[in-house]
């Protein structure tokens, strides 16, 4: 049977626009549930997930904020083992009703997922992943000063940044091809995980950092062993030239391709650059394809009649539609 690690984006909780409630989310989710449901049961394929958490982070980083005179203020690591949780229990919920829908019942499993990266890691000295509130720049300042917090313009605003280092590897990995390999589908890696830093001794310690969501989920499919990387977001496909007039849908990248793209800045590094990383790089490393497109057509995307599939001259990819 052919595994899938599948990377929901942040459209399948939040869409553009929606202020992210609670229910908002559990709506949402159910779209997004039984397009997994379908996924896995028209393409007889076992399914890993993993998902985006910026949104919910940064509501937690507010409310933490606003409450900080009567509580402390939990650290970025913790906020993110948060998230982990939050919305890894609204998913499995979504997923459990989808398959009950079919009429099928499954073992689902959610897993608090620590990414380890390295304490050397040359993001910690250039720190540009915006997280949490905006401010004016006067409270931005204080806050660096205070806080010991890294600040940078955001449009007309100021935020706090933080570093993005590399995942290395997923602590949890064991655990979680053992659920996988019994049959258990495992949401884990929620948010590329809890950054944590290996000391010699074997101890942990977490930082404050965001780990790339795209690129965390290649060390959870390779962890899996999974044979196919599938990023699932609003869009349809890569495009060359986006957002303007002549924005072209590009159906197959070779490795080589995306990283010459990436080399010349072709695609948005805060958006879609990521994903098109993460692609090159799984398939790179052996994997046998992987893909990027819209959640709506997760089973067209697998079957390889839509959006955007990666591959090498070594690495056949199935025969488009015409």
């Amino acid at each position: 049977m052919t595994r899938l690690a599948i990377a929901l984006g942040g459209n399948a909780l939040i869409r553009r626009g929606e202020p992210g409630s609670t229910e908002g989310q559990r709506h949402n989710l159910i779209a997004a549930a039984r397009g997994l449901v379908t996924l896995a049961e028209g393409s007889r394929a076992e399914i890993v997930v993993t998902h985006g958490n910026g949104p919910q982070v940064g509501f937690l980083a507010i409310g933490a904020e606003m409450a900080a005179s009567v509580v402390p203020a939990p650290p970025l690591d913790v906020l993110g083992a948060e998230t982990q949780g939050q919305i890894g229990y609204l998913l499995a919920n979504a997923l459990n009703d989808a398959f009950i829908e079919r009429g099928r019942r499954r073992e689902i499993a959610v897993i608090v997922t620590r990414t380890v990266v390295a304490a050397d890691d040359p993001a910690f000295g250039n720190p540009t992943k915006p997280v949490g509130p905006i401010y004016d720049e006067a409270t931005a300042r204080e806050h660096a000063r205070t806080r010991g917090w890294d600040i940078a313009p955001d449009g007309n605003s100021w935020r706090r940044v933080v570093p993005s280092p590399a995942p290395i590897r997923i602590l949890e990995a064991a655990a979680i091809r053992a659920l996988v390999n019994s049959g258990t589908l495992v949401v884990a890696s929620g948010g590329g995980g809890v950054p944590v830093i290996e000391g010699q001794d074997g101890l942990l310690e977490g930082c404050e950092a965001v780990i790339d969501k795209d690129l965390a989920a290649v060390v959870l499919a390779r962890a899996v062993d999974a044979d196919g990387l599938v990023l699932l977001s609003d869009v349809d496909a890569v495009y060359r030239r986006w957002g303007t007039p002549r924005q072209e849908a590009i159906l197959r990248l070779s490795v080589d391709e995306a990283f010459e793209g990436l080399a010349v800045g072709a695609w948005p590094s805060g958006s879609m650059a990521p994903k098109v990383r993460a692609c090159a790089e799984f398939v790179r490393g052996g994997g046998r394809f992987a893909a990027i497109g819209a959640l709506e057509n997760a089973v067209a995307i697998v079957q390889g009649s839509s959006g955007t599939w990666f591959g090498t001259d070594s690495v056949g990819l199935p025969r488009r539609a015409a």
